[in-house]
């Protein structure tokens, strides 16, 4: 009887264990109480859930049968498996969501110096000149890194040197209907362009917003045919606007002279070297020992090009009296630059008549702005101050102040005055480089700098810091002209050092009642202390750095100019006359210029105006 209860006891829970899925627990003696067996752990049949004790009578004693509420065993197995891989699926993606929002918080702290500068460029230009700003969709030439443009196929430089053999036998001016003739004494607003087809869209936009802009003639003169560079300039419509080209590019003479020839002499081969290799310019190296560098010398040739190309090639400037100025495609225009630049125009005939240059740019030592970005900076402002005005404070100087005469004054907005309304006259009121340190401009102590917004400087003429933005007339040119064979012989490859070597060996010393340095020379030049024409560019011909983005430096530069619009247009110039100890050493060339072939191409420029290379 005994034991029949006990098998049904045991049929009756391993019945109960079936339902539940768990297989018979094995029995234990009462000594085993609470306890769990090694061979359970071992196979990992048991969980630390509660359990309930079904208790059977036995004489020795009681004997416990483990009742497992949840989990257990086999199964138990698989639910511990699951729950550790949900365990590590979630540390995972845990991690995964850290790691995504810590990029997404170091992008954020970065997106500032990136975006910025963008959004305020069109932020500072009005809507409709956002249409210089953007891209053409359908480039018609290969463009590579820096602007250069990737090689061309002989037919292709054929087609180029036809076009641009037409557009300069046309002399085209684009707007002429619209604006009519150009007036004697208008300013003609020369730009060398290369390839940065960025930085010019950015002084289009600067030309555009100049108050007068439409009463001058705008000249594009090129080395590279570029059809968008071309689509750009031809969809200017706020003045007249011209494009020629230098026809003795690289472009168009990619494997001969000027170009680079393949039998060339390279650079750094000592002379004994290129004569026995009999490459063709083995007998000229510059004054360095140095071999010719097409890049190099095609800025020199096309400076010099240009110039003759407006003074005395051109029918639109055949009978022009007034200011030719010297603008490059990195350069960016105040608002008031000609306004500023016919007030000097005046001041140099009442005061100076011995000022034979305007300059409405200049340079100033600074430091990177882009450090900015990557490192703290503590009382900067301080040691730029001090560094811009150390060489001010070492100086006496002498002022000359001059008024203009009652008729010819423009109020601070650059409007005639009551009387000049009377009186019916017109003033003019609506109207590459040497090897030196990239300059830059401090763009955070501009402002203060307009405080000087009347005064101008008189000085001789320095190559290397009266070039940007440089205004001359006709008799000044025809002075040059007259030098042609100074200029192209002296072995310096930038044409602005070659014109200080021309004004100290070769002008006569620039004579005139009024204003005048201390020193003699043949080149005066009176400098905006507050300029008008700002340098924009971080990357050219002689520098290459690792931030060529314009967008920063072009939105500081609107900046500065906003800050200072009060007082932009003034009515009059103080002239500060500049105390220089002695004159100027005559002074070696950078060299890069010793071939006699650059030599004999910048004579036949002046001297033959239909010169045509094969």
């Amino acid at each position: 009887m005994e034991m029949r209860e006990r098998m049904w006891q045991r049929k009756f829970i391993d019945f109960r264990l079936a339902i539940k899925g768990i297989p018979e627990s094995p029995t234990r003696d009462a000594s085993m109480r609470g306890k769990t067996s090694a061979s359970d752990a071992e196979r990992g049949l048991v969980k630390p859930y509660s359990v309930s004790s079904v208790y059977t009578r036995k004489k020795a004693g009681y004997t416990r049968v483990l009742e497992f509420k949840s989990g257990a065993s086999v199964g138990g197995t698989r639910s511990g498996r699951s729950t550790i891989i949900r365990t590590l699926a979630f540390v995972f993606l845990a991690t995964f969501l850290w790691l995504q929002l810590h990029v997404i918080s170091l992008t954020g702290r970065n997106s500032p110096t990136q975006s910025s500068p963008n959004e305020t460029l069109f932020s500072l230009v009005p809507q409709e000149l956002h249409r210089f700003l953007k891209d053409r969709r359908n480039s018609s030439l290969h463009q590579g890194p820096n602007g250069t443009l990737g090689s061309l196929a002989e037919l292709d430089i054929i087609e180029i040197q036809r076009n641009i053999e037409r557009v300069n036998a046309e002399q085209k001016i684009y707007n002429d209907d619209a604006f009519g003739p150009l007036s004697p004494d208008a300013p003609v607003i020369v730009v060398q362009v290369h390839s940065r087809l960025t930085y010019l869209r950015h002084l289009i936009v600067s030309l555009a917003q100049a108050r007068g802009i439409e009463q001058a003639l705008l000249v594009f003169s090129h080395d590279v045919w570029h059809p968008d560079i071309n689509y750009l300039i031809q969809s200017v419509d706020f003045c007249r606007v011209m494009q020629i080209f230098y026809p003795h590019s690289i472009q168009t003479h990619p494997r001969s002279f000027p170009g680079e020839d393949p039998n060339d002499c390279p650079r750094n081969t000592n002379k004994q070297q290129a004569l026995a290799l009999k490459c063709i310019n083995a007998q000229h190296p510059d004054l360095y020992g140095h071999y010719r560098e097409a890049k190099f010398t095609q800025t020199k040739h096309h400076w010099w090009w240009k110039a003759n190309r407006v003074f005395d090639q051109l029918t639109v400037t055949r009978n022009h009296t007034g200011m030719v100025l010297f603008l490059e495609e990195d350069h960016y225009v105040a608002e008031d630059f000609l306004h500023v630049l016919r007030l000097m125009e005046q001041t140099c005939k009442h005061a100076c008549e011995r000022c034979n240059v305007l300059s409405l740019g200049t340079y100033l030592k600074t430091y990177n702005y882009y450090a900015d970005y990557s490192r703290k900076y503590f009382g900067v402002n301080a040691v730029l101050q001090k560094e811009l005005l150390r060489g001010l404070d070492r100086r006496e100087h002498r002022h000359h102040v001059y008024q203009q005469p009652r008729h010819q004054q423009l109020d601070n907005q650059g409007n005639p005055s009551p009387e000049t309304r009377r009186t019916g006259s017109t003033p003019f009121y609506h109207s590459t480089k040497s090897i030196q340190p990239s300059p830059a401009w401090a763009y955070q102590l501009l402002p203060s700098l307009y405080s000087h917004y009347q005064k101008a400087e008189v000085i001789p003429w320095i190559s290397s810091k009266h070039n940007m933005g440089m205004a001359f007339n006709r008799i000044t040119w025809n002075k040059l002209r007259k030098c042609a064979s100074q200029f192209c012989s002296y072995d310096d490859y930038n044409w602005d050092w070659s014109l200080q070597h021309v004004a100290q060996t070769c002008l006569p010393p620039s004579r005139g009642a009024g204003a005048a340095p201390r020193v003699d020379s043949g080149l005066v030049t009176m400098m905006m202390r507050a300029p008008r024409v700002f340098h924009i560019g971080e990357c050219g011909v002689h520098h290459k750095t690792n931030n060529c983005e314009s967008t920063a430096v072009i939105a500081k530069v609107q900046n500065v100019l906003k800050s200072a619009r009060a007082h932009l247009f003034p009515s009059q110039l103080t002239l500060t006359i500049a105390s220089v100890a002695k004159k100027t050493k005559l002074r070696k060339g950078n060299g890069g210029w010793g071939d006699i072939r650059d030599h004999e191409l910048c004579w036949n420029i002046t001297v033959s105006p239909d010169l045509v290379l094969p």
